[in-house]
C-alpha cells in the first residue's frame, strides 16, 4: 500500500508547509509520492530533493527583491511573480536546487495545475525539473496576477484554482493513505469568490470561470472527504490551529519566519503519533 503527502498551497502561507517538511526530512520520513498545489509544489521539491531549510533560506534572502514577488514586477512583467529570477535565477545559480537528488529520489512527484481551457485539474509527474519548470511555474501562477503558461500544448494556470486539495485524484493514483498538510486553519469553510471579476478577465475561457466560481465547492468536498478518510485511519492531517497571522504577498520577514516555525512546532507535536500512524 503506497503513502502519499499532499501539500495545499496559499502563496506565502506556503511557510507553513515548509516548515512542516524541513522537519519531516530531520526525522527521515519518507513518502511513496509527493503531489504539490502552487506553493505546494515549489516547497514539496524541495522535500524530495532532500534540501532541509532551502525554501526558508531563499525566501528570506530574495522576497523583498522587486524581482521576486512584487506590484513592480507585474506592471513591468505582467506577473506579479518574476518569471526568470524565480524560476531560473535562483534554483540554477543564486540558490541552487539539486536537479539530481530529485532525479534520484525514488519518491514520485507530482505538480497540480488548472487547464484553463476545461477548467479541470491537470495532474502532471515532474521527472525533470530543469526541463518541466514551466509546470511547476504554471502551478503556481495566481489568476489574474499572471500569465497563462504554455506547456506541452496545455493552457494553464495556478492548480488551486481546480482541485486546491488533491486526495481523491491522488488516491485514485493509488495512493491509499495519505498525510495531509493544510496551510488552512481547521474549522475553516471557503466562501464563494467574486463571480463577475472572473467573468470579465477570463470571458475567453468560460470552463475555467466556471471552475473559479466553483472554487468553493469543490474545496469545501475536499474537506469533507478528508474528514472521512483520517475517521478511517486513510488520513494523517497537520495544520494550524487558528488562521495564520500572514499574507498572500507578505514582505515582512519577521513574520515569515514566525509562520515557517509554528509549521516546524505543529510537526515536532505531531511526530511521534505520525510515525506510530505510519507504522501501521
Amino acid at each position: 500500500m503506497k503513502t502519499g503527502l499532499v501539500l495545499e498551497g496559499g502563496a506565502m502561507r506556503g511557510i507553513y508547509t515548509a516548515g512542516v517538511l524541513d522537519v519531516f526530512l530531520e526525522h527521515g520520513i519518507h513518502f511513496d509520492g509527493v503531489i504539490g498545489v502552487s506553493a505546494g509544489a515549489l516547497h514539496g521539491c524541495s522535500f524530495v530533493s532532500e534540501q532541509k531549510g532551502r525554501s526558508l533560506r531563499y525566501i528570506k534572502k530574495y522576497r523583498n527583491d522587486k524581482h521576486f514577488m512584487s506590484w513592480w514586477s507585474f506592471l513591468h512583467t505582467g506577473e506579479v511573480v518574476g518569471k526568470q529570477f524565480c524560476y531560473h535565477d535562483i534554483p540554477e545559480r543564486l540558490d541552487p536546487f539539486d536537479y539530481e537528488a530529485f532525479v534520484k529520489s525514488d519518491t514520485d512527484f507530482y505538480a497540480t495545475c488548472t487547464n484553463v481551457e476545461t477548467g479541470k485539474a491537470e495532474y502532471i509527474k515532474i521527472t525533470d525539473m530543469l526541463s518541466q519548470i514551466d509546470a511547476m511555474r504554471a502551478s503556481a501562477s495566481m489568476p489574474y496576477v499572471s500569465k497563462i503558461v504554455d506547456y506541452n500544448g496545455m493552457k494553464l494556470l495556478d492548480g488551486g484554482c481546480a482541485d486546491s486539495i488533491p486526495v481523491e485524484a491522488f488516491y485514485k493514483m493509488g495512493y491509499e493513505r495519505l498525510v495531509v498538510v493544510l496551510t488552512r486553519e481547521a474549522g475553516f469553510v471557503k466562501k464563494p469568490e467574486n463571480a463577475k471579476m472572473a467573468e470579465i478577465r477570463y470571458h475567453k475561457y468560460p470552463e475555467f470561470v466556471q471552475a473559479l466560481q466553483n472554487r468553493h465547492v469543490v474545496y469545501n468536498h475536499s474537506l469533507e472527504v478528508l474528514k472521512e478518510m483520517e475517521r478511517a485511519g486513510q488520513a494523517f492531517v497537520i495544520q494550524p490551529d487558528k488562521k495564520l497571522d500572514i499574507s498572500r504577498m507578505e514582505n515582512d520577514i519577521e513574520v515569515i519566519q514566525q509562520v515557517y516555525d509554528l509549521g516546524g512546532k505543529d510537526a515536532r507535536i505531531r511526530m511521534k503519533a505520525l510515525k506510530d500512524w505510519m507504522k501501521q
